[in-house]
């Protein structure tokens, strides 16, 4: 299974970027997306995540600023990040919560992360 994110870069303070993440070859349906981050030196923490039916939960951080969206059938994933903030720079990764029909059911895929840089 591949777990792939695009979209992270350098940007100003103020500014938005469109992070997304394409699944493949998982012979599961999907039960949750979602985007975590970590920073230098800090836990990898829940950013946004989504159920397939389309549930939403935020960090407190990023309510108003960042907007999560996925296509379950395309097992695809997009997060909208507006207004950026210095605080915000981190790596940014996928993970995929399968809805299992068969085995071996692993608990998630996750995506090798991108970059995002906020400069002040």
């Amino acid at each position: 299974v591949q777990v792939v994110e695009s979209g992270g870069g350098l940007v100003q303070a103020g500014s938005s970027l469109r992070l997304s993440c394409a699944a493949s070859g998982s012979p599961h349906s999907v039960n949750r997306m979602g985007w975590f981050r970590q920073a230098p030196g800090k836990q990898r923490e829940l950013v946004a995540e989504s159920s397939a039916e389309g549930t939403t939960q935020y960090a407190d951080s990023v309510k108003g600023r960042f907007t999560i969206s996925i296509d379950k059938i395309k097992q695809t994933t997009q997060l909208q990040m507006n207004n950026l903030k210095p605080d915000d720079t981190a790596v940014y990764y996928c993970k995929l919560d399968p809805r299992c029909s068969t085995s071996p059911c692993p608990l998630a895929y996750w995506g090798q992360g991108t970059q995002v840089t906020v400069s002040s």
